[in-house]
C-alpha cells in the first residue's frame, strides 16, 4: 500500500486544474428588520458602514465592512412569504485582535454573548453571539 492511500490528501490549499480558487467570500443577510440587523452589526458588533441602497427614498439594503470583510444586508420584502431565519447557518469572523477583548467591547456596547470566549481544541479562542435574526456568529482568533 502507498502512502497516498494510507493517508487522506489534503486539499485545502489545492491549486489543480477543477479547483477554485477564491480571493474572499462576501455573506448576504436578507433581515426581517434591516434597522435592527443594522444596529447590531455596525453599534454592536463594529461593523462600518460602507453604502446604504436606497430605492424610491427607502434603505432595502447595505454594505457593511470590517478591516478587508465586507457583509451585506437587505430587508426581507415578505415577496416570498414568512421566512425562518437563521437556522442551519453559523458565520466564522476570524480576527487577529485580542479575542477577549473584542467581546468586553461587544458586551460594552450592549451586546449579548451567546458564550463567553473560550479556548478551542483546535487552538484557537472564540466565543459566540447571535444576531437579531437568529444567525449564529462566531468570533475566533
Amino acid at each position: 500500500m502507498s502512502d497516498e492511500t494510507k493517508t487522506p490528501k489534503d486539499r485545502r490549499h489545492s491549486h489543480g486544474p477543477g479547483t477554485l480558487r477564491l480571493g474572499s467570500i462576501l455573506p448576504a443577510i436578507t433581515a426581517n428588520d434591516l434597522q435592527a440587523s443594522l444596529n447590531f452589526y455596525c453599534d454592536v458588533v463594529g461593523f462600518h458602514l460602507a453604502e446604504k441602497f436606497e430605492h424610491e427614498g427607502v434603505v432595502g439594503g447595505a454594505a457593511l465592512v470590517a478591516g478587508e470583510c465586507r457583509l451585506m444586508l437587505s430587508q426581507d420584502d415578505g415577496a416570498k412569504g414568512e421566512r425562518v431565519k437563521g437556522q442551519g447557518i453559523r458565520i466564522y469572523l476570524q480576527t487577529t485582535q485580542n479575542v477577549d477583548d473584542v467581546a468586553a467591547a461587544i458586551k460594552g456596547r450592549g451586546g449579548e454573548l451567546a458564550s463567553e470566549p473560550e479556548d478551542m481544541p483546535w487552538g484557537s479562542r472564540a466565543f459566540n453571539l447571535v444576531d437579531p435574526d437568529g444567525i449564529l456568529l462566531t468570533i475566533s482568533s
